[in-house]
């Protein structure tokens, strides 16, 4: 049974996972596997979402921007429907959830990130978002000091990915305990996608492979309910999810078992 944690003020302490979601779907695409594992082994999760929030009805909107509200019938609705799909995924993995009020990077600054291009790209020095997650992260951190924490790799370089790589480093240098997830489908579009991301990184880290044999099933369950997505995930939308999330667990095979999901440690 999943519930809602309404405020990183109200996180228990209790909590021995939390993965940082840059936008609802990441986490569960890219560790599904492992958070159905955890909570299989009695242990609670937090999914939290990063760009959980809707834009005001006002709210300029870019051209691109107006392209996806023609697919997914507006912000409101589109949000409204993705945060039941979310609950729908979490209900399935057993894991608890939390939506922060932050804004995607289509709506947060329309003039700058306005194409599919602009979102693949640089940050903006003049976007907030880095430093309002950051000081969310350290209030995340003081709340469930015992936890681990997930934050994406930053594979693909969305934006978004890149300012929770970001504030998720920072928090890591200062202590916290942090493992990073190499994102899907990002990391399976691209042959050397993870290599090159680590090679700008610069960094040394380790791979842990986390073996997902017995909740690979639960995973592909969990991501079925993101029915909105699945044409911008998959090139044959919902008939490619399962084919395509057992080929990369496949090609992730652990030490033991077929199927895994990978994670990077600082070395």
């Amino acid at each position: 049974m999943s519930a809602r944690v309404a405020a990183p003020q109200q996180i228990p302490s209790d909590y021995a996972h939390i993965y940082i979601s840059p936008h609802i779907d990441d986490a569960a695409l890219s560790c599904g596997g492992a958070i159905a594992r955890h909570v299989a082994c009695g242990q609670r999760v937090l999914v939290m979402t990063v760009c959980a929030a809707a834009p005001t009805a006002d709210a300029p909107l870019s051209g691109y921007a107006s392209w996806l509200h023609g697919r997914w019938g507006g912000s409101d609705a589109a949000m409204a429907l993705r945060q039941g799909e979310d609950i729908a995924a979490m209900e399935t993995l057993g894991a608890d959830y939390l939506w922060l009020p932050f804004l995607d990077a289509i709506y947060r600054m329309p003039a700058r990130y306005g194409s599919r291009d602009a979102i693949f790209g640089s940050l903006d020095p003049a976007d907030t978002l880095p430093a309002a997650l950051a000081d969310t992260l350290a209030i995340v951190a003081a709340r469930a000091p015992e936890a681990v924490l997930y934050a994406p790799l930053g594979v693909g370089n969305h934006v978004d990915h890149q300012v929770a790589f970001n504030a998720a480093w920072q928090l890591a240098s200062n202590g916290a305990s942090l493992a990073f997830y190499e994102e899907f489908p990002y990391a399976a579009r691209h042959t050397n996608a993870v290599v090159d991301r680590l090679a700008a990184l610069g960094g040394p880290f380790t791979p842990s492979t986390i073996p997902i044999e017995a909740t690979l099933a639960r995973k592909i369950s969990a991501l079925d309910a993101y029915a909105s997505q699945m044409d911008e995930l998959f090139d044959g939308g919902a008939a490619d999810l399962a084919p395509a999330v057992t080929a990369y667990a496949e090609s992730l095979r652990p030490d033991e078992g077929t199927y895994g999901e990978r994670l990077w440690l600082r070395a």
